[in-house]
């Protein structure tokens, strides 16, 4: 076992594996859409091609090898819009011979975690390899359920995802900053509650921010707002950790209308202008402004460890979208160590095409947030716990 996965087997722990057959979780839930011709086809392979140097190794040991992934939401039940036909198409062209299963939320024990399903999916393999960290966070029946009957192991990207954000929980050079945006505060508090007992500074940014400028008794116009939050966001200042806020922001007039979508044949109405502070009533803050994007930029550069999650803006629709560009830009010219959280910020470093600038970009947005919150996961722990041989 790799020292530096906290005892989670690696591929090189399983026994031999010539002429086996392996069921490898993956995390193919990728985008979607519809090709020249009317076919559904994958639009962002990123997913599937992180899971290439797991498949090479086991088929490299003589494995023959079987994937199996989730693909959206289709509540227990086969939906069309979910078939894996276009993720199969692709795997197969990336990896010839490596089969891919249907769909696994199609069968309703998936999410139970029900043994029954757990049993069926397991039926004729020999071995099981989670490479899925992006699904680390679920305790579904292909997730904690193989490793207590088959030999199981971590991937290379499943064990990639917990040394990076492992060694940020543990000993990261110092100056340590996180960056967190998005748009829910109530989906942060619990990171942000763990993150600032770990950092040295936290930048705050996106519509969560609103919440938290209420909380110190700023206007906010009509932008974002969680009152439900406020009593904790105003804890989280109250604390040591030095927490930095936009001073200035990127607003829209009471009339407009914001392109979530980035679609160009949706209307994006109203005018903006640059606020300070406090938020004139019925302008809705957006974005950080430019004083703010200084004022970031020069703390990021200046870091040696930088985790970024959640973009500053609704930076899909092109006027919002300079504040998310300026912190992805910065953490790409950063000299120290960076990651990036997945989700958002992911698709935000491929929109600007700096991706390939950042040391470490999580393929799990949800299970990066909860395994920095609480240091583990249920994936991880079925991993731990389980049979290696």
């Amino acid at each position: 076992m790799s020292p530096t996965t906290g005892g989670i087997p690696v591929l090189e722990d399983l026994p031999p594996l010539s002429g086996k057959k392996v069921l490898l979780r993956a995390d193919y839930n990728v985008p979607l859409a519809e090709g020249r011709a009317g076919e559904r086809v994958v639009v962002d392979d990123f997913r599937i091609r992180a899971t290439l140097p797991t498949i090479q190794w086991l088929l490299a040991q003589g494995a023959e090898v079987t994937a199996c992934t989730h693909l959206g939401r289709p509540k227990g039940a086969p939906d069309p819009r979910y078939d894996v036909a276009p993720v199969r198409a692709r795997l197969a062209e990336l990896a010839p011979g490596v089969s891919l299963e249907q769909n696994l939320r199609f069968d309703p024990g998936e999410e139970a975690n029900d043994p029954a399903t757990v049993q069926r999916l397991i039926a004729g393999f020999d071995a099981y390899v989670n490479d899925a960290f992006g699904a680390a966070h679920r305790a579904h029946a292909s997730v904690v359920g193989p490793p207590k009957f088959l030999p199981s192991a971590a991937g290379r990207l499943l064990q990639r995802e917990v040394e990076v954000l492992g060694g940020l929980l543990g000993s990261p050079e110092r100056p340590f900053i996180a960056v967190v945006g998005g748009a829910k505060v109530a989906d942060k508090l619990a990171v942000l509650r763990s993150l600032i007992k770990k950092v040295d500074t936290v930048l705050v940014g996106g519509g969560m921010s609103y919440t938290v400028r209420a909380a110190l008794g700023h206007p906010i116009g009509a932008s974002l707002f969680d009152a439900s939050k406020v009593e904790e966001c105003r804890e989280l200042l109250d604390g040591d950790t030095e927490i930095l806020l936009p001073t200035d922001m990127v607003a829209l007039s009471p009339d407009g209308k914001i392109n979530f979508g980035g679609h160009p044949e949706l209307e994006a109405t109203g005018s903006t202008r640059v606020v300070g502070r406090d938020v004139p009533d019925g302008w809705e803050a957006i974005d950080i402004g430019p004083e703010t994007r200084v004022r970031y930029r020069e703390r990021i550069l200046k870091a040696r460890t930088v985790l970024w999650n959640g973009p500053m803006g609704a930076f899909e629709d092109g006027r919002f979208g300079e504040g998310t560009r300026s912190v992805a830009e910065a953490v790409s010219e950063c000299p120290g160590f960076t990651v990036v959280g997945g989700g958002d910020s992911a698709a935000a470093l491929d929109k600007f095409n700096i991706a390939g600038e950042i040391d470490h970009v999580s393929t799990g947005g949800g299970a990066s947030l909860e395994f920095l919150e609480k240091g583990d996961l249920p994936g991880l722990a079925a991993l731990r716990a389980g049979r290696t041989g």
